[in-house]
């Protein structure tokens, strides 16, 4: 579970750039972790965040993009990107100040 602060694209940049945010706050790493425990960390790192700040994550439970995607609607942030390569999923969450 690793934190890198960035003011960068970050390792999701195999996407288009007018698909990513400008700016990557913070990018965790919770591949190896199964269903709950990356969403729940991923809750705990966006409390960390200003609203409008964006967060990578990468995860590599198969689970996980129903999972995130369900968390960013419940919660109200903004799912910006979600991608899959070779079994690994990454993740780019605007925090929204909106959360429920």
């Amino acid at each position: 579970m690793t934190q890198t602060p960035t003011n960068r694209p970050g390792a999701c940049d195999s996407a288009a750039a007018d698909s990513q945010p400008a700016e990557i706050a913070a990018s965790f790493d919770y591949r190896g972790l199964k269903c709950p425990l990356p969403v729940l960390k991923a809750r705990r790192a966006l409390s960390a965040l200003s609203d409008g700040e964006a967060a990578e994550f990468l995860a590599d439970d198969p689970a996980s993009p129903l999972d995130m995607a369900h968390f960013c609607t419940t919660e109200g942030h903004a799912l910006s990107q979600s991608l899959t390569d070779k079994g690994d999923f990454c993740y780019v969450i605007v925090k929204s100040g909106a959360t429920r």
